[in-house]
């Protein structure tokens, strides 16, 4: 009854609504160097998560050789780090509505930074699995915080290209991981014992950087008017402006922007959350769910086996991978940046059903001719990178989908729910179970793995050509209105 009570309080926290023009505002804003700074300052993470991510690809044959790892013990490595990521997103998007965006991405951000840099310590499968758990935690946290911050700060007209080209930067990380590769798992360079280790040593120092480069990002305007913190949200508002201006942008006059009226609360109960998503917004969560799972499962079922394919059917040098690797990094980066002007020109339903389509098409294309042994290793590598070409732009289109469809109060958490569910699904048994359809060494055993995640990619293009919501050019508020809007 007292818990009833207290979620009713906090439903109708302030009497007197608020009337701000602060999201009309941010809307109306053209690009500017605000914007790049947001972008540099939040979207390296995903810069980080490629290098995390790509390197522990790469370096399953080290650890097999170091650690003593079997095949199905290097899966269980990356399916700690996604298991890590999931809870981390769900601990820390409930945190990052309640607390702030801003507060949080600098938590999430000193978790990585210490655990990345303890993975280098790692001595046994326990320990490895523990600590690329811990990592991913940070990382999962990050994608609740960075990506609802995003979202709130970037004009409507450019959200969508923003979010894809900020998604897609994973494999700018994935690219520098690559090349970091080709020298420190040379061990005419370094020696094996040390050179998988340095790499995570490499991440920690740059996360450093990023700590103080965020320092310059405010809190989220939209964040600080629904918790009743109108006078800074405006006051932020208005730094952004006077910023733009004095750089020589016109800034559009708020008397002939719209107005609209919230009633300020401290936090959404869960109860509110669960029932707003799963049942207000059923269709939208079914096609989010579908999006983000399907896309988990095809991403790591490839991505986290890579130079397990490449070593186990085309016998490819631990020390060669990065080298396979930088043209499937090509592509994931090009993708989301030829594509993204297209989710807000053509619009989102129409490129978000063909991407996922094309890139199941063309994995069944490229599985079938690997199982009748007609490609060689470059040939594998480059039909993956045209496959992930499409299928970069799905990935962030379903991160993009996830964090404009929901209302601002929930929006992390909802973040975090949809990759946690996502990942759970897909995502996290990916890499364990293609690690051991590997192990077998039957070729067909893993087309047919194949073909599963090409199956899972078109039933997430049916279920958004049928119930996906045109989002392109409007603002997160006509998308999905506040759950503390009042009426006019």
């Amino acid at each position: 009854m007292d818990a009833a009570l207290h979620d009713k309080a906090n439903d109708s926290e302030q009497e007197q609504p608020i009337e701000t023009k602060v999201p009309a505002r941010l809307d109306a804003l053209p690009w500017g160097r605000f914007h790049s700074l947001i972008i540099a300052a939040l979207g390296i993470t995903w810069i980080l998560d490629g290098l995390e991510v790509t390197f522990a690809g790469l370096i399953s044959g080290a650890l097999k050789q170091d650690l003593h790892f079997s095949d199905s013990q290097v899966g269980l490595g990356s399916s700690c780090y996604l298991a890590g990521a999931v809870l981390g997103a769900l601990g820390f998007g409930w945190a990052t509505d309640r607390l702030g965006r801003k507060v949080l991405f600098f938590i999430t951000l000193g978790v990585y930074l210490v655990a990345t840099a303890a993975t280098a310590f790692s001595w046994d499968i326990t320990s490895f699995c523990v600590f690329r758990f811990l990592t991913g935690a940070g990382i999962g946290g990050e994608y609740s915080a960075v990506n609802s911050t995003i979202q709130e700060f970037i004009p409507a007209r450019y959200r969508g290209r923003t979010d894809l080209a900020v998604n897609g930067s994973f494999w700018i990380g994935g690219a520098m991981g690559a090349a970091a590769s080709i020298v420190l798992l040379n061990p005419a360079v370094i020696p094996l014992h040390y050179g998988w280790r340095t790499v995570f040593f490499i991440g920690a120092v740059l996360s450093i950087g990023i700590i103080f480069l965020r320092t310059f990002i405010p809190e989220s305007p939209r964040w600080l008017v629904i918790h009743g913190r109108e006078k800074e949200a405006e006051a932020v508002v208005a730094n952004i402006e006077n910023h733009m201006k004095q750089h020589g942008s016109k800034v559009p006059s708020p008397e002939n922007l719209k107005s609209m009226l919230i009633h300020a609360r401290r936090f959404t109960p869960l109860k509110t959350v669960f029932a707003t998503i799963f049942v207000k917004n059923r269709t939208r969560a079914i096609v989010g769910l579908a999006l983000m799972a399907a896309q988990a499962f095809f991403y790591n079922a490839i991505f986290f086996t890579f130079a397990l394919v490449l070593e186990a059917y085309y016998k490819v040098e631990i020390k060669n991978t990065g080298l396979y690797l930088l043209p499937f990094a090509i592509g994931n980066v090009l993708g989301p940046i030829l594509l993204g002007p297209l989710f807000d020109k053509i619009g989102r339903k129409t490129m978000i059903a063909a991407t996922y389509t094309m890139s199941g098409v063309l994995l069944v294309i490229t599985g079938w001719l690997f199982a009748k042994q007609w490609l060689t290793a470059a040939d594998q590598v480059v039909a993956w990178a045209a496959i992930f070409f499409f299928a970069s732009s799905a990935a962030g289109s379903a991160y993009l989908t996830v964090s404009e469809t929901f209302p601002v109060e929930i929006r992390a958490l909802a973040i975090a729910v949809f990759y946690a569910l996502g990942t759970g699904i897909g995502g996290v048994v990916a890499p364990f179970t293609f690690g051991a359809l590997i192990q077998t060494g039957n070729r067909w055993d893993l087309f047919a793995g194949y073909v599963l995640a090409a199956v899972l990619m078109g039933i997430a293009a049916t279920l958004e050509a049928i119930w996906g919501v045109a989002a392109e050019g409007k603002s997160l508020e006509a998308i999905s209105e506040p759950l503390s809007s009042a009426p006019a």
